[in-house]
């Protein structure tokens, strides 16, 4: 019986596919630039956003984010669609990939950094060149080009690490290191202990949700955001509009903000950037500003 896979949307994920019995399915340049071609339509099509690829012979890698919750449909439609191209050309019947794709559940910060990282040097640990800029048939040259890229969101990943010099300094220092990826019984995870659980939980609630209306919320592992904030509110007397970031006091009460959306609510950082007082802020920064806020809380609580 087919495992279940986390999967909710704003999730992260690392997914990838081989031919059936590992043939060469991408027989060509033509047949690699039909398959990313596939990709980008379909990425529009049923709006998932796409971050980074890499197509080999045999099989490819994609890192995206599950933004309109489509990613089965959206699997289904490129593999689809790419194997019934791959049968005119080749001829012969039967599936064209190995099984159902594969996918490991990512969390955001490091560990999305990590998946891409991974997926940029695939072309280097297959032994194709020494140089992950060399391959062609990656996404590695779309970042810092100055312009938008109609096949990945380059901005969102160039906001991640920055700089171009350091996107290349962690492609080198991460070389031919393998992925932390724990395994449980709804699938690989990529991240914390705690990402792991929350996810289950997120999931199961959000599946259920789909199932009946009825569910009721104080049964749900996630409170939602709206109540996140009015709890804060109240907890503090005043409107989020109130809060003056040119303070200390004001910063300190964004950080506690931001770990009560993430851990009470449930939010990617992504979904918390677009709250008026974290559009400032860099996607790569959360991270660290949420594990010190985190810390800070804890000593206060004595937890």
């Amino acid at each position: 019986m087919r495992r279940v896979r986390i999967a909710y949307e704003g999730s992260y994920h690392h997914v990838m596919n081989r031919g059936i019995q590992g043939e060469d399915i991408f027989l060509d340049d033509r047949a690699k630039t039909y398959f990313l071609d596939v990709m980008a339509e379909k990425s529009h099509k049923l709006k998932m956003k796409i971050l980074a690829y890499c197509v080999m012979s045999n099989h490819y890698h994609l890192i995206l984010q599950n933004t309109s919750g489509k990613l089965s449909e959206f699997m289904r439609q490129v593999n689809g669609q790419y194997g019934i191209y791959y049968r005119k050309r080749k001829g012969g019947k039967g599936y064209v990939f190995q099984d159902r794709f594969k996918s490991i559940l990512v969390q955001d910060d490091r560990y999305l950094k990590m998946a891409i990282l991974y997926v940029l040097l695939n072309p280097v640990r297959r032994g194709y060149m020494k140089c992950p800029w060399e391959y062609r048939w990656s996404s590695i040259e779309e970042y810092y080009t100055g312009s938008r890229s109609s096949t990945v969101d380059n901005k969102f990943v160039e906001e991640i690490f920055e700089t171009h010099d350091s996107l290349n300094l962690q492609l080198n220092d991460w070389g031919a290191k393998e992925l932390p990826v724990r395994q449980t019984v709804f699938g690989d995870i990529l991240g914390e202990d705690v990402f792991a659980d929350e996810s289950i939980k997120k999931f199961d609630r959000r599946k259920n949700q789909r199932g009946t209306q009825r569910k009721r919320k104080e049964e749900s592992s996630f409170t939602t955001s709206e109540q996140v904030i009015s709890d804060f509110e109240d907890r503090h007397g005043f409107r989020l509009t109130d809060i003056n970031l040119a303070t200390h006091k004001g910063r300190a009460l964004r950080a506690e903000l931001l770990v009560a959306l993430k851990d009470k609510a449930g939010l990617t950082y992504t979904e918390i950037m677009k709250y008026p007082l974290f559009t400032a802020l860099k996607y790569s920064s959360l991270g660290q500003l949420y594990k010190r806020a985190r810390n800070k809380l804890k000593k206060k609580h004595g937890g």
